[in-house]
């Protein structure tokens, strides 16, 4: 179990983020079409997690990667909450976020398998703000679970973490 805080009290989530050095686990999320989104094969993912779409932060976030996105090559962007994929297709139509992709774990084990559902505070069952940066053999290079649900992830280290 880790640990983070929501509004200075503390917050448990289910486990741990994938190691870096370990082989990052396999997801089938929903996507805001209701298509499967899975951890790309042979390619860099950053795998950007957050409680949800509907919050401030966690909207600044998906921008944020969104814009980023641009940026980088050979790099999925997988934004991921609980959200209904409804509620990711009108916010990212709303927002114009097009450069990355949004999956909700409502139907899988995400939170489990990533340890980022939270098991208790007023989020509890959502997913913890949190970034999982994979290369191309699948291997996790970055990770990071903030301090903090009401902060931003760290973009520059999950970015660095890419080479």
């Amino acid at each position: 179990m880790a640990t983070t805080a929501l509004g200075g009290n503390p917050v448990t989530t289910v486990g741990d983020l994938p190691a870096v050095g370990s082989s990052a686990p396999a997801f089938e999320l929903v996507g805001s079409d209701f298509s499967p989104i899975t951890l790309p094969a042979g390619g860099r993912a950053v795998i950007n997690i957050f409680p949800s779409i509907d919050t401030a932060v966690c909207a600044t976030s998906v921008r944020k990667f969104n814009e980023l996105a641009s940026t980088l090559t050979d790099t999925t962007v997988i934004n991921v909450s609980q959200d209904l994929p409804m509620a990711q297709a009108r916010f990212c139509g709303a927002e114009g976020i097009d450069g990355v992709l949004v999956g909700s774990g409502f139907r899988s084990t995400f939170g489990e398998d990533y340890g980022v559902k939270m098991v208790d505070g007023k989020l509890a069952g959502l997913l913890a703000r949190s970034i999982v940066v994979v290369d191309a053999d699948g291997t996790v290079v970055h990770n990071q679970l903030v301090p903090e649900i009401a902060i931003e992830p760290d973009y520059d280290a999950a970015l660095a973490a890419l080479g």
